[in-house]
């Protein structure tokens, strides 16, 4: 029996964190929607992305999600980062964007998803709780950058 759908995405995203992360900034530091992303340096925006993808299984299952984004995204200083780097607030948005489409382009490439009713019904919830996570992070990181400009 095949496990379910968003284990398989989640295993795949969290296995080849790295990969998916070079994948991404491939994207970003070449995006004209993201031109402050051009001068990082790769490792530090690579990294930034490998902790997300390495923790998004932990997050998808997290009983309370919300919080436990917003523990995450304290702990690691993503939003500081992001406001040492000088990266505006709709560029670290779309940069989530980007990461959040590169999860499903990847798992699209090493065929986590197939035909099945049941399966194409386990990827349209797990689709829709990735989102969900993602939506979240948006919020806070947009939450703690409006924070730090205040200071």
């Amino acid at each position: 029996m095949r496990r379910p759908i968003a284990d398989r995405m989640l295993d795949l995203c969290e296995n080849s964190a790295q990969q998916v992360a070079e994948l991404w900034y491939a994207d970003v530091s070449t995006s004209p929607r993201t031109p402050s992303y051009h001068s990082v340096p790769a490792q530090r925006a690579i990294l930034q992305a490998t902790d997300i993808y390495k923790n998004l299984k932990n997050l998808y299952f997290a009983e309370k999600p919300y919080q436990a984004i917003l523990e995450f995204l304290k702990k690691k200083q993503y939003a500081e980062s992001l406001y040492e780097d000088n990266i505006p607030i709709h560029e670290a948005v779309y940069s989530l964007i980007l990461m959040r489409r590169h999860i499903w382009l990847f798992s699209e490439l090493h065929a986590v998803y197939s035909d099945t009713a049941m399966e194409m019904h386990q990827a349209l919830e797990s689709v829709n709780r990735v989102v969900l996570l993602f939506d979240y992070i948006i919020y806070i990181l947009a939450q703690l950058h409006y924070e730090l400009d205040k200071r």
